[in-house]
């Protein structure tokens, strides 16, 4: 019995810190060529017991043939896949402890969505009278109980995904993969749903691996996001360190908004350093730089727009300022989004969030301004 006004167990799920954690997936060297085309190339990697591991990256880099690998309907043509230890070589998709959730969501249209969740079940070699309890559990997992009788035609796209979800989770699959879940559904409920992605998956303890091309989803879903181009894995991380500190500017420029200023670096101190990107203006200031630069070397800073604010005199709070013109202005309801032109001829993009009702603007087009920013608020990039 824990003590009176002793503190919750607030442990951090981080399996891949921990060096005695042993992955439930690895890729070992894998290579899948199609002919003459690589579609993935050399890649080595851990997922998790218990992780929402995300695929992330443009359409042709190769994430949903890491997933049909997975899924057994890919063979690689170099290297090795172990789901929970075991060698997937010529293992069958149907004896793999893994399901697959498509995006068309390939429901039976002539059955109730009971039936189609327990579809699966009856030619399981689970008994027959364990199966309404696991359809029911599922109903209620998925909040679909008030539905179990209707047809997919009968109900709404974020109903019919949750149905696809109960079908897939239903053997208790150990791994699930979500082939672009949410692609079929508007803006508004595409966010509501991927909430309840994470709450079933955290409910149920399955590994979920997404694929997805939105990078907000993965943001918003994932434990760990891969960021993948041309068959390559450019980083793997959570996303407050995909967003914070991208290993390369490929990764930075694609997760978001960000500036990249292109420009040569010069030590000023430990972790410190100058970045001379324009002639005749002050250099960027940085600091916390979390590696070693070499003297005179091209690097890009890299800066997210919500770091840099906007000003009509040189702020005096903030170690970098950049003096422009405003060359365009975006009202996006709680933000603004203001592109400044440098002397230079650098576009940088400042985002200010609109905290009060607007009734005239601060600033408009053509207005002279200053942008400051710490000398920790970015990162200089050297790939």
């Amino acid at each position: 019995m824990a003590e009176p006004n002793s503190k919750p167990n607030t442990t951090v799920f981080a399996p891949w810190t921990d060096p005695d954690a042993v992955p439930l997936i690895r890729f070992r060297n894998v290579t899948k060529r199609f002919g003459d085309f690589t579609a993935i190339d050399d890649l080595t990697l851990d997922i998790y017991e218990r992780e929402f591991f995300a695929l992330l990256g443009p359409s042709g880099c190769g994430k949903t043939t890491m997933m049909r690998m997975l899924a057994g309907f890919e063979n690689p043509t170099e290297g090795r896949i172990e789901i929970g230890g075991q060698d997937m070589a010529n293992v069958p998709p149907n004896l793999r402890a893994v399901n697959m959730m498509f995006q068309s969501y390939a429901l039976f249209p002539h059955l109730s969505v009971y039936d189609n969740i327990a579809f699966g079940l009856k030619r399981s070699d689970m008994p027959k009278e364990q199966i309404p309890d696991r359809v029911n559990e599922m109903l209620r997992l998925t909040r679909l109980e008030r539905f179990a009788k209707r047809k997919p035609h009968q109900i709404s796209g974020g109903q019919r995904q949750r149905v696809a979800l109960a079908r897939s989770l239903a053997k208790a699959p150990k791994l699930l993969l979500l082939d672009e879940p949410l692609g079929a559904l508007d803006k508004k409920l595409r966010e509501e749903t991927q909430f309840e992605l994470m709450d079933i998956q955290e409910k149920t303890g399955t590994t979920f691996v997404i694929v997805t091309h939105d990078q907000e989803e993965a943001m918003t879903v994932a434990s760990r996001v891969a960021v993948m181009d041309a068959g390559v894995i450019k980083q793997v991380d959570t996303p407050p360190a995909i967003y914070e500190t991208p290993n390369s500017v490929y990764v930075a420029d694609f997760i978001g908004d960000v500036n990249l200023i292109e420009g040569t670096a010069a030590k000023t101190g430990e972790h410190a350093y100058e970045i001379t990107y324009a002639e005749g203006v002050d250099p960027i200031k940085v600091t916390e730089c979390e590696h070693e630069i070499a003297e005179g070397a091209k690097v890009t800073f890299a800066i997210r727009p919500e770091k840099i604010v906007v000003t009509q005199d040189p702020p005096e709070d903030r170690a970098n300022a950049m003096q422009g013109k405003i060359i365009d202005i975006g009202y996006l309801g709680n933000l603004s989004t203001y592109h400044v032109e440098l002397p230079g001829g650098q576009m940088v993009k400042a985002t200010m969030t609109n905290a009060s009702r607007i009734s005239r603007r601060d600033y408009t087009w053509e207005d002279t301004v200053w942008l400051g920013f710490r000398s920790s608020a970015g990162v200089v990039l050297s790939e």
